[in-house]
């Protein structure tokens, strides 16, 4: 079993950062390789970002690119969403989302095993 919770969401203008967090406990984080996940009203939830077990390998969705930056500190259980330069079409509930099987984790929502409550991130225009 693998808990997840998100922080760090909230409302920022356009051109804003913030930095999402989500810390897990239960199985040994370097275990597993974490995604970061979004969902719009109306809208499928979509990759983001994700990050390999060790944190050597990472891959953006083409709408972050150059803007988002995920990392992972493995030894605070923890794994981090940069995202700079906002734009009002970021607005989402973020996700963080744990895969057990793959080293550098899946591009599928359907690959992940544990996903985290969700943290609401409004971008102002």
């Amino acid at each position: 079993q693998v808990q997840l919770v998100e922080s760090g969401g909230g409302l920022v203008q356009a051109g804003g950062s913030l930095r999402l967090s989500c810390a897990a406990s239960g199985r040994t984080f370097s275990s597993y390789a974490m995604g970061w996940f979004r969902q719009a009203p109306g809208k499928e939830r979509e990759f983001v970002a994700r990050i390999s077990r060790r944190g050597s390998v990472t891959n953006y969705a083409d709408s972050v690119k150059d803007r988002f930056t995920i990392s992972r500190d493995n030894a605070k259980n923890t794994v981090y969403l940069q995202m700079n330069l906002l734009k009002p079409e970021d607005t989402a509930v973020y996700y963080c989302a744990a895969d057990l099987t793959t080293y550098s984790g899946s591009l599928s929502v359907d690959e992940y095993d544990y996903w985290g409550q969700g943290t609401q991130v409004t971008v102002s225009s």
